[in-house]
């Protein structure tokens, strides 16, 4: 997930980037009966003949569609045959008002597009603005809200709560290099005997510029991954330098079939985000070539 989204003291910046996106709004609630702790709906689905994804709920972080608006990106959404969200806060607003609420949903409902991740949304020890994410996690049928939560006990004592009240998973985003959560030893000491719905969201992405592989992260972390950003990086070397140019799936060094087959042994039945950081005007043909390769990945798996 990008990494240009920054706070600006205690709100938003007026910069629409979900890299380091700190939503000012983190919610308010009750609670909701959700996915089971293991971070997996239905541990014995069978894969699906019938779609080219097969049993993997293909879907994309609406970042990848930020040059558009919400609807538009929908639209867009349907064209490329996906019908899961991840939202990034611009394109569904975080709000926990009724008429906001229905106004999302009919939104969301009209595309035939479903809501199931949303973020990424900075954490701290505040209580009431983490439960007003929590509230609108509720409230919009969403079961992971992808967070970059301050690390201190604090923190994570409110989030081992409501999670538990809430039912509703966070899933740590890794930034890359510099972020909170560069390494996948970042994320492990964090969650690390925490409640069973805190943890991670793995940016395939990130952590290949973070010289990570995402694979290994995905089995280090196993039933503790609640979202995925599938997303490709290629390691260059210019002027003796080397540099780290995000690509389209498959023109990287990302080992597609690889994270795909990992997140089968895990029965891994939560969203799979396609994103793409480049050509935000227009980029339904690099989505496209995109969900191609992911299709032949999961061909190539059997």
């Amino acid at each position: 997930m990008p990494q240009s989204f920054r706070d600006e003291q205690a709100g938003l910046t007026n910069k629409l980037s979900r890299r380091t996106f700190m939503a000012n709004g983190l919610v308010s609630g009750a609670a909701v009966i959700a996915h089971q702790a293991v971070g997996s709906i239905s541990a014995t689905a069978a894969p699906d003949t019938k779609s080219p994804y097969a049993e993997f709920k293909m879907g994309i972080q609406s970042y990848s569609l930020r040059g558009f608006d919400a609807p538009t990106a929908l639209k867009h959404t349907r064209t490329l045959g996906l019908k899961f969200w991840e939202a990034f806060p611009r394109h569904v607003p975080l709000g926990t008002l009724p008429a906001h609420i229905a106004k999302q949903k009919a939104m969301l409902a009209k595309a035939d597009v479903k809501l199931t991740a949303y973020g990424v949304l900075g954490f701290d020890a505040n209580e009431a603005k983490a439960r007003q994410a929590f509230d609108f996690a509720r409230k919009m049928g969403i079961d992971s809200l992808s967070a970059n939560p301050k690390k201190d006990k604090a923190t994570f004592d409110l989030l081992d709560r409501l999670v538990d009240e809430y039912q509703v998973a966070i899933a740590i985003h890794n930034h890359g290099p510099r972020a909170l959560y560069d390494k996948i030893s970042d994320v492990e000491t964090m969650v690390k005997d925490r409640h069973p719905l805190i943890g991670a969201c793995v940016d395939t992405g990130h952590f290949l510029r973070s010289d990570e592989d995402p694979v290994d992260a995905i089995r280090r972390l196993g039933k503790r991954v609640f979202g995925v950003h599938l997303k490709d990086v290629k390691t260059i070397t210019k002027g003796g330098k080397k540099q780290k140019l995000f690509k389209i799936l498959g023109e990287g060094d990302l080992d597609v079939a690889g994270c795909l087959k990992t997140l089968r042994k895990l029965k891994y039945q939560r969203i799979v985000a396609l994103e793409y950081e480049e050509n935000p005007k227009n980029p339904l043909s690099d989505l496209e070539v995109c969900l191609k390769t992911v299709r032949s990945a999961i061909k190539s798996l059997g």
